[in-house]
């Protein structure tokens, strides 16, 4: 089913973007949780405010472990799914982000974050210091070695905020044009397979009236699974009753 447009008629005269973006995430939440390992629970968070938050979050809820195995072509193999190639894969290191912020942890679970998926709202792509906010706390996850999907249906700000997240870390994907699309859905990771780090996306321009792609949602260097958008989107436009 093809990709709607959330913020122009006649789809706004129906149901605002809110409801459906409020939504999406406990859908996306339900279908993840189906196919994560047991050591793995997602949970969403929605917040209504200046400061961005993470839409989805994914935990790990023991000690990290590998999992999988690496093939003889320098690809992944995991027990899960296998997701393919990146479509940006560079060597770098990521610099350091100033954090001011506490962060309370569940020892007694062992609750510590390693992915997250990033639902752009309109606020994010307003103005220059809220795109700046997004993008700092978006590195400053990966910095973490958070994996991080960023998905943006937005189509009243022309900004790219996948882009913009590059700019910060000093990197230019040459995928992306002059004029980069301003809907798009990008999962990035920060690993370290050998002696470098690497830093590798998974992006792909969207375009109202064709399906949403399936990102990898990586978990662990060697785990990913997939992160199916169109089967999360059609079924939350299916509950709120979207033609």
């Amino acid at each position: 089913m093809p990709l709607r447009d959330h913020f122009r008629p006649p789809l706004d005269d129906i149901a605002s973007w809110e409801e459906f973006h409020g939504a999406w995430p406990t859908v996306i939440v339900m279908a993840l949780n189906r196919k994560l390992p047991p050591r793995y629970v997602a949970g969403p968070r929605v917040h209504l405010g200046a400061a961005m938050e993470i839409d989805v979050s994914a935990y790990d809820q023991d000690k990290p472990a590998s999992f999988g195995r690496t093939t003889g072509e320098g690809g992944i193999a995991t027990a899960t799914w296998a997701p393919p190639r990146p479509t940006f894969d560079v060597a770098t290191d990521l610099p350091d982000q100033d954090a001011y912020e506490v962060r309370i942890h569940d020892t007694r679970r062992h609750r510590r974050l390693v992915a997250a998926v990033e639902i752009v709202s309109p606020a994010n792509k307003d103005r220059p210091e809220n795109r700046r906010a997004f993008v700092s706390k978006c590195a400053a996850l990966l910095q973490e070695q958070v994996s991080v999907a960023i998905v943006d249906l937005v189509t009243t700000r022309q900004f790219n905020l996948y882009g913009d997240l590059l700019d910060l870390i000093g990197q230019t994907d040459p995928a992306l044009a002059a004029d980069p699309s301003w809907t798009y859905a990008a999962a990035c990771r920060r690993t370290r397979p050998g002696e470098t780090w690497r830093f590798q996306t998974w992006n792909h321009a969207l375009t109202l009236g064709h399906p949403l792609p399936t990102l990898p949602l990586w978990l662990a260097d060697d785990l990913a699974v997939p992160l199916e958008l169109e089967e999360t989107y059609e079924e939350t436009c299916r509950i709120l009753r979207l033609a």
